[in-house]
């Protein structure tokens, strides 16, 4: 009877310590492919409370997606293309450093999008100190359209 036990007991702690490590491993790969963390980033929930609040400090909010524009948001088209990178880049070269930015796509799981990165980088790398990604990880209909959060309408 005690040797059933320690053999599931050994079992249960490899399955865990393999477990571990694959959850390190993939964490790892997110870490790298990712060039934000989430101080970066904001919620939708707090975006939203401040477009609705006129007496709140308002960003400037860039589209840099192919998605829907929420309200206010100047649409860049998906800086995952040449062109529209440059447009965003002459855009925010007009703005302090100090500038409250809000970026967003939305048009895919964070995972699989090109835009936020290409995005991200480029405001890291003009020194943007202000800068925040809106958290949509799934995708902007989902993550903010669903939710009743304010859009501009077509």
């Amino acid at each position: 009877m005690k040797s059933i036990f320690y053999i599931i007991l050994f079992s249960i702690s490899t399955t865990s310590i393999s477990l571990a490590q694959t959850t390190l491993n993939i964490n790892q790969t997110l870490d790298k492919k990712d060039n934000w963390t989430q101080k970066d980033l904001i919620e939708p929930s707090a975006l939203s409370a401040i477009i609705a609040n006129p007496k709140a400090n308002q960003p400037q909010i860039f589209n840099i997606g192919v998605v829907d524009n929420i309200k206010g948001a100047i649409n860049m088209g998906g800086v995952s293309e040449k062109e529209n990178l440059g447009k965003f880049k002459t855009a925010l070269s007009k703005l302090p450093k100090s500038t409250f930015l809000v970026v967003y796509c939305g048009c895919c799981p964070f995972e699989r999008c090109p835009n936020i990165r290409p995005a991200v980088n480029l405001l890291k790398t003009m020194g943007f100190t202000n800068a925040k990604l809106l958290n949509l990880p799934t995708n902007l209909k989902q993550n903010w359209i669903d939710k009743g959060f304010p859009i501009t309408a077509k």
